[in-house]
């Protein structure tokens, strides 16, 4: 059987969090973003991209 690639994620933390709530900050750093203009890479699975449905709006979302 063949090995399934994983599909990686950048995310770009544009917006600050200084006006989000607490669970939007919670989310923020959970995915390993603490400072604007941060980026992180993660696989492309469901957990991570309901992380990034909460706060889609403070977020830049590519492929890698």
């Amino acid at each position: 059987m063949a090995k399934k690639l994983d599909k990686k994620l950048n995310i770009k933390l544009v917006r600050s969090l200084i006006g989000a709530t607490k669970d939007q900050v919670k989310v923020a750093t959970a995915l390993g973003l603490r400072k604007t203009n941060q980026v992180v890479e993660h696989s492309d699975s469901p957990i991570i991209k309901g992380m990034i449905n909460k706060i889609s709006h403070l977020l830049e979302v590519t492929e890698a």
